[in-house]
């Protein structure tokens, strides 16, 4: 049987991790079934999402999404801020672009091993996130999920970054079992093609704590897509300021949503893990990873 022989890097943002396949010399597809084998953490890789590199006419690099379930997504924070520290030494230049399917980002590498990733301007229009019925204002929506514990979630704010996002305001973020309900509010007949579900926690006027069931992938210990949307949700309902600190499990991210173009801009640090190749066999399977320091 003829294997594939694949070359990867494995980094990430805050331990929202990637495996980040570089296609740019030459086509590369790889079917749902291929992408959850090289993410699962019993038997691939592991990792949160893969991400492809290809070739673009429109920014330095196009960025394809596959999340661990195989599905397609249009944009990740914290993949665009990997994939600006890992093309930097090999451009010379601090500052790319990023083309996604949600459209072009600028990425820009600074001091400390920080990079700024410009996420555009976010969406708030009912249609644009999109919903499956009309909300007029939705900074907060009609949306009650009563818990097995007795409490109710409700009232979230929702917003689109790239992606759907729901948040959902809670005075302690870590007390609710996330994983027990995430899937259901992911799936809800409210979202037609799915959504981020986030509970923030307040915790001063610049800053919240947030934790993510991300749609394809479960549990994240940090999704920059969601913490802007959680950052522009809570400036927009008068929670914070347009600057803030978002805590995730796996460490801060910095948003500031600006009043000038309206962009989001998220800065934090990435990490690189290690480099290997991943031997794919003709039915999708994954034969061996090949891992090096």
């Amino acid at each position: 049987m003829e294997l594939r022989h694949i070359a990867f890097k494995k980094m990430n943002g805050l331990g929202n991790d990637f495996v980040i396949i570089d296609a740019r010399a030459g086509a590369l597809r790889l079917s749902a079934a291929e992408a959850g084998a090289i993410a699962s953490r019993a038997e691939g890789v592991g990792c949160d999402q893969v991400i492809v590199l290809e070739p673009s006419r429109a920014a330095d690099v196009f960025m394809r999404i596959l999340n661990a379930d195989g599905s397609e997504v249009s944009a990740c924070g914290n993949a665009s801020r990997c994939v600006g520290a890992l093309l930097r030494p090999e451009l010379g230049r601090d500052r790319l672009t990023i083309e996604t399917r949600a459209g072009l980002l600028g990425a820009e590498a600074g001091a400390g091993g920080l990079v700024t990733v410009d996420m555009g301007a976010p969406r708030f229009d009912w249609e644009r996130i999109p919903l499956s019925r009309a909300f007029e204002d939705t900074r907060e929506i009609d949306l009650i999920h009563p818990l097995p514990d007795g409490r109710v979630l409700e009232r979230p704010s929702v917003a689109n970054v790239g992606n759907p996002h729901c948040i959902f305001w809670v005075g302690d973020a870590d007390s609710y079992d996330l994983a027990a309900f995430g899937a259901a509010l992911e799936h809800h007949p409210l979202f037609p093609e799915r959504a981020n579900i986030s509970l923030a926690e307040i915790t001063n006027e610049n800053a919240l704590k947030l934790r993510v069931w991300e749609r394809g992938t479960g549990i994240t210990r940090a999704c920059g897509t969601a913490a802007c949307a959680a950052g522009v949700s809570a400036a927009r309902t008068g929670r914070t300021g347009r600057r803030v600190a978002v805590e995730l499990p796996g460490g801060t991210l910095f948003i500031e949503w600006r009043e000038a173009g309206d962009h989001i801009l998220m800065t934090g640090p990435t990490e690189f893990e290690f480099e290997g190749v991943l031997e794919l066999d003709g039915d999708g399977r994954l034969a061996r990873v090949a891992r090096q320091p």
